[in-house]
């Protein structure tokens, strides 16, 4: 099912135009429900901490809803109001909400300390204390909780960066707000383009499937081309030439590749192109996404494609001013160097850098990394949630470039392209993980196969 996310100052909004809706009371009342779940039999003592604002009232409410079904409470607000020795069911953490702005320092850290040196479930409210609702990013130190209440609706600092190891299990109680604002994000799911994921008829060709023609392999870097080559040719693409800056004859694994020299592909009637898989930083790798830049094909650049335009004013206004679908794919070190920022500020507010690159370069955008921001050329923001450590390995990029162009090469819009295909590449290897392949030891090509699997699935069901 397709969720909305909604960002801090779009809670407020929400929440001023309900404000005569008792919100604080149906809050508190929610984390309660939710608690009582969390909490066996045998443990009857809940720690509920509680700060200074509106997530401390929700505590509040909640500690003293807990308290009338008969649990035995203990609200602190300050490290020494902790009992010096207690076994707890349960941790409420309702110290800082969505309007923490500073890092937790002194009492508030102690706390935080405390509750995650328990051994039993940990519970926030709406979002882990010191985790920045906005941005996932930690203020000095974060509740680890096991389970997150979150109210109204989602917020992205749930969802990416640091975000996800201090969630836990997230459930959304809306609190009974009749109508939210219309969303402008959303969680990555292919329900968000069930209309577009179709089975193909019977009178079918390869040609329909489209061409795709995939540029790098530079010497000692084969193998990256490769990976997007297969992965291009397994997701679809009827036809798919390798191109190389360092020829090879054939590739025993995928012969049914069409291996040429890069220059030769460019001379292809194509439907969609993938540059920047091992293609290295020379003048002649700079021509080549040069010339790319210069079509009208549908295109995905990553790697050296992105290094090479982070040094090349020319090539970054030659991306600008595209017409053509571009889809672009930097982790965030190759985001710092395209912006001129540091990786801090990079990954200090990966939704802000995400859209930077998306209007600077007129591009549809996926920052990668834990929570990738997906960010479309019209301005949709996703958060894509599928995907696992395991992923932290070589290759898998160029799997990532390979899948986003073979759906272009077969028609699909570039932002349903991106969506899609980032949310099947972490899908892919969360369900290899599941079946015990990973995720550690999980590598880029068995994600290739798996994804051919899932997404064969998803157009039957359709």
């Amino acid at each position: 099912m397709a969720q909305p996310i909604y960002l801090t100052h779009d809670i407020r909004e929400i929440e001023k135009k309900a404000s005569e809706l008792p919100l604080m009371e149906r809050a508190g009342e929610a984390a309660a429900d939710l608690a009582v779940s969390l909490v066996s039999e045998n443990k009857k003592d809940i720690l509920v901490l509680a700060g200074p604002g509106n997530n401390g009232g929700d505590a509040r409410i909640a500690a003293a809803k807990l308290q009338e079904k008969f649990f035995r409470v203990t609200l602190v607000s300050h490290p020494r109001e902790l009992p010096l020795e207690r076994s707890w069911g349960l941790v409420i953490d309702g110290l800082f909400g969505i309007g923490l702005a500073r890092n937790l320092t002194g009492e508030y850290a102690q706390l935080v300390d405390y509750a995650n040196r328990q051994r039993c479930p940990v519970l926030a409210l709406d979002v882990p204390s010191g985790i920045q609702s906005d941005t996932g990013r930690m203020l000095g130190c974060a509740v680890r909780a096991t389970h997150t209440i979150t109210f109204i609706a989602l917020k992205p600092g749930l969802l990416t960066l640091d975000g996800p190891d201090h969630c836990g299990e997230i459930r959304v109680a809306d609190l009974g707000v009749p109508v939210l604002p219309k969303p402008t994000a959303w969680v990555a799911h292919r329900d968000l383009f069930r209309g577009v994921l179709k089975p193909r008829p019977r009178n079918f060709h390869k040609g329909t499937a489209g061409s795709l023609g995939v540029l790098g392999g530079a010497r000692g870097m084969t193998g990256a081309a490769l990976l997007a080559a297969r992965a291009g040719l397994k997701l679809g693409a009827g036809r798919v030439y390798a191109g190389f800056l360092q020829p090879i004859e054939v590739d025993p694994v995928a012969p049914e590749l069409m291996l040429r020299h890069v220059d030769d592909v460019l001379g292809q009637d194509l439907d969609a192109v993938v540059a920047g898989p091992g293609l290295g930083r020379t003048e002649h790798a700079a021509t080549l996404v040069g010339a790319v830049l210069a079509s009208d094909w549908p295109s995905v650049l990553d790697a050296d494609a992105l290094n090479l335009m982070a040094d090349d004013e020319n090539l970054r206004s030659a991306c600008a001013r595209r017409q053509a679908h571009t889809l672009i794919t930097p982790h965030p070190a190759e985001a710092a160097r395209l912006l001129g920022f540091t990786l801090e500020n990079i990954q200090n507010d990966r939704i802000a850098a995400a859209r930077a690159l998306s209007t600077r370069f007129n591009a549809h955008v996926v920052l990668k990394g834990n929570g990738s921001v997906i960010v479309a050329r019209d301005g949709h923001l996703f958060i894509n949630t599928t995907g696992n450590p395991g992923m932290a390995s070589a290759g898998m990029g160029d799997v990532l470039c390979g899948i986003l162009g073979a759906l272009l090469a077969q028609r699909y819009s570039g932002e349903s392209a991106l969506v899609l295909g980032v949310h099947l590449h972490g899908a892919a290897a969360d369900a290899l993980a599941s079946s015990g392949i990973g995720p550690v030891g999980l590598t880029a090509s068995e994600v290739t196969d798996a994804a051919r699997r899932l997404w064969n699935g998803w157009l039957t069901e359709s």
